[in-house]
């Protein structure tokens, strides 16, 4: 479902790092899902998943942000199948590292 997919930012709450310069590329074998992301405020990061059985990912995140911190956080992703056939995942994030806030974000899938 998720493999060799590229995705975008479309919305986040004021307190995430990912906007809509951030590019998602996605990777999947069997229940394991990885991505390296870049973009915008966002120089480097890596997350990964294990796919839940509605198909939503239960993630960690990590990446360097252009002030040179290391963020860390965990997020579900729900995905909504879009008419497209495009996938959009609804994510529920919390950072595990600098305040400890929690947000909301939407990224779909970019088309080929």
């Amino acid at each position: 479902m998720y493999k060799n997919k590229t995705f975008r930012s479309v919305t986040n709450t004021d307190n995430g790092e990912v906007s809509s310069e951030t590019l998602f590329h996605y990777q999947q074998q069997d229940k394991l899902v990885w991505a390296e992301y870049a973009g915008g405020s966002i120089v480097k990061g890596f997350l990964i998943a294990v796919v839940l059985p509605d198909n939503s990912l239960d993630m960690r995140y990590e990446h360097i942000n252009t002030q040179g911190e290391l963020m860390t956080g965990r997020c579900l992703s729900t995905p909504e199948i879009l008419p497209d056939g495009r996938i959009r995942l609804h994510e529920q994030w919390q950072w595990t590292s600098g305040d400890q806030s929690s947000g909301e974000s939407v990224i779909e899938e970019v088309s080929a």
